[in-house]
């Protein structure tokens, strides 16, 4: 099945992946504008696999400070220039892209590349929501090599990386970006198609727009439970925040804002406690732990109904909590490990909603 992104879509598409972002993954306001105007009038297909047979796709987001990003946007030559350096070190043609990630702006960054090569987007993506680390694409938990692959940054500079596992590559690229211009544009080698998506999470672009479209018909004055059934979720807490904790850990040489929100429900007066590093990672009510990575944890404004990020929230906001289910690829015993909480140096076993 194939899904069609329009001009009126980009709206819901952009909440879609803020919503998989769980709190973070970048400011998708920025990038959406800059996919409209790519888009204009005309449409984007977002393929399955078995539509491409003889495509060889490269997954390709931003790697980074998302902050930095901000300050200064990509030309769209750094796309090009990844892609092409990849190509030549593989000796074969990228004919086709996917997501990074499903979650925050690597959502919508691919689409963007897509339009610019033109080239076909693969609806299916590493992580099938937004998580922090390269050890936890779904291509290195299956034991496939995330390299070669090539980083291109704003200022023109490209390199290849190649025989380094995972973590290897997690320190090329912090110490290129921190040398550079504090993000990078990361392709991974062109790929068989079936292949590719074979160890990646299907169908996320999609759900990314499904979810878009059911906020978009929620009515800011429903039920807060009416609201949450609307997302396909749970309702943990409706209330104000009464506290935000930041403070940094180091972890490897690099620096991570680790973090915890506290919302008091207006209803029941039970208190929500939300650990954070770069997304929300694990709800607790009166201290029980009641849902964790990889299902999404998402506030939104009590008004507005918008996502608010990790970095954006802060005391006061009056809010709604809610858990929404995440991919099912990560359900399986041998790769929850990777992204549940204890990855993230949380003592506590997954807790997750009831599969649907």
């Amino acid at each position: 099945m194939t899904t069609v992104v329009k001009a009126q879509d980009l709206e819901a598409l952009v909440v879609g992946v803020t919503l998989l972002g769980s709190g973070g993954g970048g400011d998708t306001g920025s990038f959406g504008r800059m996919l409209r105007r790519r888009l204009g009038d005309g449409e984007l297909v977002l393929r399955d696999a078995a539509d491409v047979p003889d495509a060889l796709v490269s997954p390709i987001g931003v790697v980074g400070a998302t902050s930095v990003l901000m300050e200064k946007l990509p030309s769209g030559g750094e796309f090009d220039t990844a892609v092409r350096a990849v190509s030549r070190w593989a000796g074969a043609d990228v004919t086709g892209l996917m997501p990074l990630e499903a979650g925050g702006l690597n959502g919508l960054t691919p689409l963007i590349a897509a339009l610019d090569l033109g080239l076909p987007v693969i609806d299916a993506d590493l992580m099938g929501r937004a998580l922090p680390r390269l050890d936890q694409f779904s291509w290195a938990v299956a034991g496939r090599s995330l390299t070669p692959c090539a980083l291109s940054e704003p200022s023109g500079q490209v390199i290849v990386v190649d025989n380094v596992d995972a973590a290897g590559l997690e320190r090329a690229v912090r110490s290129f970006v921190a040398h550079t211009g504090g993000w990078a544009v990361l392709a991974l080698a062109p790929t068989p198609v079936e292949a590719a998506a074979a160890d990646a999470v299907q169908g996320s672009l999609t759900r990314a727009l499904a979810l878009g479209r059911a906020h978009a018909a929620l009515e800011p004055w429903a039920t807060p439970a009416d609201i949450a059934d609307g997302l396909g979720g749970r309702l943990l807490a409706s209330g104000r925040v009464e506290q935000v904790a930041r403070h940094l850990i180091a972890d490897g040489g690099a620096a991570f804002g680790r973090g915890s929100v506290c919302v008091v429900d207006s209803g029941s007066r039970a208190v929500i406690r939300i650990e954070t590093e770069n997304e929300y990672l694990l709800a607790l009510v009166d201290g029980t732990p009641a849902v964790t990575t990889p299902d999404l944890l998402c506030l939104l404004d009590r008004r507005t109904l918008q996502p608010i990020a990790v970095d954006a929230i802060r005391t006061g906001d009056e809010v709604l909590v809610l858990a929404l289910p995440g991919p099912a690829w990560w359900r399986r015993s041998d790769r929850i490990a990777h992204v549940g909480p204890q990855a993230f140096g949380l003592a506590c076993e997954p807790q997750l909603l009831e599969a649907s």
